[in-house]
């Protein structure tokens, strides 16, 4: 009996590592929960152009905005475990969980996280230019006003762009109204347009609006001003404090029970192409730094900003939905 179970073991260990080292035999689905655009989209592409070129499967990326990407996420959710089918997505992710009631999905147990693409340190406070603001002073004194209506555009509710909103409302004492959009690009269009007032946003979604002149950078939200605009300062400079938070992230995501050895193949890949030096160069115009930490590692990153997530929602005092 004892011979039984180890030959089937042996077995089983030959067909895994058969299946990884086959693996992608056909198009891999990138799916997103966000509009193109977005940083979101724009990094994804970047990543799938190089996989493509890399592994000799196309990797297609497939939007499916809605619901701060919890639809996204449910596709992936329930997708055949084997690899073809991932989800690319934001630190909106871990904040879902703090913000929905209820969630289709165990954002641990239904997943089999592979890694993360990269980190952005802070977000942008930006506004449209017509408003009279030159200084995040300015901002609160015209948001002050009596009959002021002033309204912040997010990529989603529960979005980090969201929270970040919330928690500068909170820190200004100011009364701002969120929108919510279904990803950056959308919001950006917005802002443009005098729908929404300002925003706190990636620097990828904005920047090129930003050096056209059509939105107004007002402070940078880290612990040093970006070298993309060093004449914009950091929002202690600017004088609100306690607007720190979790840096912003982009991961991917697989099925629960995908074989490991696919997760690690994919974890793999994926570290090849953000190696890259074409994706560096696209990274640093992005202003994010490649990361493509082990899935185990990534695992655990997300567990805890799932908890640290949850306790800037209280304090920014947002609501279920």
């Amino acid at each position: 009996m004892q011979g039984l179970c180890n030959s089937l073991l042996a077995a089983a260990l030959i067909f895994t590592a058969s299946t990884a080292q086959a693996f992608p035999d056909r198009p891999v689905r990138l799916v997103l929960g966000f509009a193109p655009g977005g940083a979101p989209d724009v990094i994804a592409r970047v990543v799938a152009k190089q996989l493509t070129s890399q592994v000799g499967q196309s990797f297609v990326l497939d939007n499916r905005a809605g619901a701060n990407g919890v639809l996204a996420a449910d596709i992936v959710a329930n997708a055949n475990p084997d690899g073809h089918t991932l989800l690319v997505t934001p630190g909106a992710f871990a904040v879902n969980p703090s913000i929905y009631r209820r969630l289709p999905f165990d954002p641990i147990r239904s997943f089999a996280p592979v890694t993360n693409l990269c980190l952005s340190e802070a977000l942008l406070l930006v506004i449209n230019p017509a408003l009279p603001a030159r200084s995040v002073q300015e901002l609160i004194q015209l948001a002050k006003q009596p009959g002021a209506k002033f309204a912040y555009g997010t990529s989603g509710v529960g979005n980090v762009t969201h929270l970040a909103g919330a928690l500068f409302a909170v820190r200004t004492g100011t009364n701002l109204t969120h929108v919510p959009y279904k990803g950056g690009g959308p919001m950006a269009t917005a802002l443009m347009g005098g729908e929404i007032q300002l925003a706190l946003t990636n620097p990828a979604t904005i920047i090129g609006q930003i050096k056209t002149g059509r939105v107004r950078a007002l402070a940078y939200n880290g612990p040093a001003r970006t070298p993309l605009l060093p004449d914009v300062p950091t929002m202690k400079e600017s004088g609100v404090s306690g607007m720190e938070m979790i840096p912003s992230w982009y991961g991917v995501f697989a099925p629960a029970k995908t074989p490991p050895a696919i997760v690690d193949k994919l974890h793999a890949e994926i570290k090849t192409a953000i190696a890259d030096r074409g994706v560096r160069d696209a990274f640093t115009g992005l202003n994010v730094q490649a990361d493509g930490r082990p899935p185990a590692e990534f695992k655990a990153f997300v567990v805890e900003a799932i908890r640290r997530y949850g306790e800037l929602v209280k304090m920014a005092g947002i609501p279920k939905e």
